[in-house]
């Protein structure tokens, strides 16, 4: 079984919000930016593999050469590494979590670098919007079927691996709306988002109610209740928006 196909969905559904052809004059850079987004988002888990060198070149439209230089930049990094023989490849490496005791002092410095009131606002408006027009429009039975096993996928998520596994599901929702702007917008805010989540620690209450709200939020997009599906994911937003305000204070 593919690595990509082993953790739900195949790698195209996985990776279209973020990989998208980049601008000639930013080949490098934007290239970079994106598979730094794909790690950071956790759309391949650590020891997973990444899609193959000509998949990814062909995708990003950038030549083998580039594509080489900008591994070798998250192997520097120690965010992947590549290995060699029959089922060789770049690998995503995991991530080690930050000390509980350092953890606040880590949180500072990541907001240092970001606007957070601004991040958790546009994260706000492309999540409510995504859900609006997800019910307002419909899915397809397929897209449904997406739709709950994202769900699904989180409710029998480990510790561990839960944020990851929130974060496909959101990012599902996102590209259902039938908006590339709009996913791909929502990828990297996201990714924003997660960098200062990693500095908290996961709350079982708060997981608890996350996962109601995920599964009411699903119901409404399902039955087609735009409002609905508006208003739970703004209660949504504004949960993890106090939680992360709390750790700040």
């Amino acid at each position: 079984m593919n690595s990509m196909d082993a953790a739900g969905g195949s790698g195209a559904d996985r990776l279209a919000p973020v990989l998208r052809p980049v601008r000639a004059g930013n080949g490098f850079e934007e290239a970079l930016e994106q598979i730094l987004q794909i790690v950071r988002l956790g759309l391949v888990a650590h020891g997973e593999r990444l899609p193959a060198e000509r998949e990814l070149a062909e995708r990003l439209q950038i030549s083998r050469v580039t594509l080489r230089e900008v591994l070798k930049v998250l192997q520097d990094q120690g965010l992947v590494e590549s290995r060699r023989g029959r089922y060789g490849g770049t690998f995503v490496l995991d991530r080690p979590a930050a000390p509980a005791a350092t953890g606040a002092e880590e949180l500072r410095r990541r907001v240092a670098t970001v606007d957070v009131e601004d991040t958790l606002r546009f994260r706000e408006v492309l999540e409510v919007g995504a859900a609006g027009l997800c019910a307002a429009h419909g899915l397809t039975r397929d897209q449904g079927a997406r739709l709950r096993g994202a769900l699904a996928a989180t409710h029998d998520a480990p510790l561990a691996d839960y944020r990851r596994l929130d974060t496909m599901l959101h990012l599902t929702l996102a590209e259902l709306s039938g908006s590339p702007s709009l996913a791909a917008q929502y990828a990297a805010v996201r990714a924003s988002v997660n960098d200062l989540l990693d500095c908290i620690p996961l709350l079982v209450r708060n997981l608890e109610h996350s996962q109601a709200q995920h599964t009411a939020l699903v119901e409404a997009v399902l039955d087609g209740d735009a409002d609905g599906a508006r208003e739970v994911m703004r209660e949504h937003c504004c949960g993890t928006a106090a939680l992360l305000r709390g750790f700040l204070g």
